[in-house]
């Protein structure tokens, strides 16, 4: 199958979780047969534009790559009309954006079957000030375009329903959690002599217990939480090591915190990590850590945990048992005693617990049948190839459904 895959607002090739996202289905999708062609951002204008990327056992895949603003990602409707007409596909593939839709648009007008994919609320909540300008000086025109932009989809795909306006059909939604790339993350692939290596420019001793984080230092992800914990247990600890990649708007709040509080040697901050390189950061580590905290982002409070968190998968895929909050879909994926452990959201006392817990010396045979019972479960059900095999599943349902002509939903 031709896929013309509109992903007007992700900078890739790149090393975001947007850029991993659209890299790595492409990859999948094409590794099954599929011919990929893809409409996405570029970091710069000294990039080229049209890049095309190798993959091993599959086709290549095609970037067609723009420099518009984010919020002018509608005006690549000519584009995508260019493209469609040259490629002639058999589907259009779009991930949502509020100021996007030209995928969606296109195939509607030109009668060709679509996916929507969705990685966030369609519609923010009603106290946004999104929302609340929307309504008050836009007459609700971003509600709906966000709306038609699923009308026009022959299936959405998303982590989770609620994502969804209640306006749109349920039948119409397929729930698929995003995933892992499995090779990339490969235990037996890490080289011991870089992992020596980078265990000793970062200062780390080579018996010490190591927890990491990697994501995002935003409130939401946990981190105010995690350094709170950090302060209770490592006192407790004296080989335990927290290891946090990333970076973020609260980056230099928890750097300053961590020099306050003493704790520069044991708390190890190493900023942005080339995504490359991050199955040997991880390496290091015992366990991972993901200590969301719904309570700091409204449009999880109001649909739920709706993310599928790339970064427990990746944990997962490298064999570390995970600490994660006791919420679903959460507890679903690492559930207590089996992938790791849990503990109550954004409770620092109950993180500490659990981070004592799982890297106390006594619990190394525990620990280790918990990775291992992690890679195997990544591997089966929250891998990218897993992911792919169920969207083409999805994608053949779909040509049905669009040519039965029972599409029109709305």
């Amino acid at each position: 199958m031709k896929i013309l895959y509109v992903a007007s607002a992700i900078v890739a090739p790149g090393s975001h979780g947007g850029a991993t996202h659209v890299v790595e289905v492409s990859r999948e999708l094409a590794k099954l047969g599929h011919e990929i062609h893809v409409i996405c951002a570029r970091p710069n204008r000294k990039e080229p534009a049209r890049l095309t990327l190798a993959v091993e056992g599959g086709t290549p895949i095609e970037f067609y790559r723009h420099s518009l603003p984010k919020f002018t990602a509608i005006a690549l409707y000519p584009l995508v009309k260019k493209l469609a007409k040259a490629l002639k596909p058999d589907l259009i593939m779009e991930r949502y954006y509020n100021f996007a839709g030209s995928g969606m648009l296109f195939a509607s007008r030109h009668h060709l079957p679509s996916l929507l994919e969705v990685n966030a609320l369609i519609l923010d909540p009603l106290s946004s000030p999104k929302r609340r300008l929307d309504r008050t000086l836009l007459f609700n025109r971003l509600k709906w375009w966000s709306e038609k932009q699923c009308c026009w989809a022959t299936r959405i795909i998303t982590p989770l329903h609620t994502t969804i306006p209640a306006a749109i059909p349920r039948e119409k939604i397929i729930e698929l959690p995003w995933g892992a790339n499995v090779d990339m993350f490969d235990p037996t692939r890490i080289e011991p002599t870089e992992q020596m290596r980078l265990r000793q420019e970062l200062g780390i001793p080579e018996k010490a217990n190591v927890l990491a984080f990697a994501g995002s230092f935003r409130h939401w992800h946990g981190v105010e939480v995690l350094v709170e914990a950090a302060k209770l247990a490592i006192p407790q600890d004296n080989n335990l090591y927290i290891l946090m990649l990333g970076g973020g708007p609260l980056f230099e709040q928890i750097q300053n915190e961590v020099v306050d509080s003493g704790l520069t040697e044991r708390v190890i901050l190493t900023g942005a990590i080339p995504y490359q390189k991050m199955p040997l950061y991880l390496s290091l580590a015992h366990a991972g850590v993901a200590p969301f905290d719904t309570s700091k982002h409204a449009p999880l409070r109001e649909a739920g945990f709706y993310w599928s968190p790339l970064k427990i998968f990746e944990y997962m895929a490298l064999a570390l048992p995970s600490i994660v909050p006791d919420f679903r879909p959460l507890n679903e994926i690492i559930r207590q005693g089996q992938e790791g452990l849990l503990f109550r959201e954004g409770d620092a006392n109950d993180l500490a617990r659990a981070i004592l817990e799982l890297l106390s010396p006594n619990n190394i045979i525990e620990r280790e049948c918990m990775g291992a019972s992690a890679r195997i479960r990544v591997v089966e059900s929250f891998s990218w190839r897993s992911h792919c095999a169920s969207l083409d599943a999805v994608m053949v349902a779909s040509n049905r459904v669009f040519f039965d002509n029972i599409a029109a939903f709305c």
